[in-house]
């Protein structure tokens, strides 16, 4: 049975401040510290927070198929956002986090002073463009807008996707750190930034959305089908990673959980579940 546990936005908020708060005492008590990384508790649940799709999807299958054999406890909370999942992962409320990629995570640490680090990369979710008007990409013309994720790193791959496809052009040299002020010629189009998790619910109110691809298949799309353009994988950096923080990287749950996550069984659960939407970012590992 599946045992997810879904934390509303403001009890996530309340926990990690209550977290916080209780953090800033320890630096001074030593003894007040739980235990990291190769001293973590082993008999205890890794509690992963994560998107519910596919991160979460993904964690379960490992959960239900997996994660016993393998002597790993796991638990799963759902997160709806793209900041709680670090600031929980930060403060402590949960053990790791599997929601996002590496451009990403190295702007939160940065912007927020957090020590988040990655572990190991599991699957890539191209971003498209989606319409509920256009039936092609020749169907977007001058003076239609078009919604973009607001933050740093999908706003700039998201022009980029766009620049890609001829329907803007950006300053040369910028590539995914791209701004709607980076933008040379809009070619007539005009342009709504929106928080990446409600850019679904915003495609009927515009021309045209640029999507992240878990966002897109909650939303019942299908990002090789729907899409009227796609990024390519190809040396693409955006895989999405399991992380934690600084110190836990040793942590043998940690460990055992990257390793199920990077198997044979992982690679065909997404490749049979999300049938190229969602593409697996490793290889087949090396036999033993």
């Amino acid at each position: 049975m599946r045992k997810n546990i879904k934390l509303s936005a403001a009890a996530a908020v309340t926990a990690a401040l209550a977290l916080g708060l209780s953090a800033c005492g320890t630096d001074s008590d030593p003894s007040a510290k739980g235990a990291t990384g190769a001293d973590a508790d082993t008999s205890k649940a890794l509690v992963v927070a994560a998107s519910p799709t596919p991160h979460a999807d993904i964690l379960n299958f490992v959960k239900k198929n997996l994660a016993e054999k393998a002597g790993l406890k796991l638990e799963v909370k759902e997160f709806t956002d793209y900041v709680l999942p670090n600031t929980a992962t930060e403060n402590g409320q949960v053990d790791a986090n599997f929601f996002q990629h590496k451009p990403y995570l190295d702007d939160f640490n940065k912007k927020n002073g957090t020590h988040i680090v990655p572990v190991v990369d599991v699957h890539l979710e191209p971003l498209g463009l989606y319409s509920k008007k256009a039936k092609a990409l020749k169907d977007i013309k001058p003076g239609q807008t078009i919604a973009v994720p607001n933050d740093t790193t999908n706003e700039g791959r998201a022009l980029q996707l766009l620049a890609e496809n001829g329907l803007i052009t950006v300053k040369d040299g910028v590539g995914t750190n791209a701004k709607l002020s980076d933008i040379t010629d809009k070619n007539g189009l005009e342009f709504k930034e929106i928080e990446a998790a409600t850019v679904p619910r915003a495609l009927g109110d515009v021309d045209a959305a640029v999507i992240n691809g878990n966002y897109a298949i909650e939303a019942g799309l299908q990002p090789g089908k729907d899409s009227l353009v796609l990024e390519k994988a190809e040396g693409n950096p955006y895989a999405n990673l399991l992380a934690v923080k600084k110190g836990n990287e040793k942590d043998p749950r940690v460990e055992k959980l990257a390793k199920l996550l990077n198997s044979d069984e992982v690679k065909k659960f997404i490749e049979d579940t999300y049938k190229g939407s969602i593409i697996p970012a490793f290889g087949a590992p090396a036999k033993s």
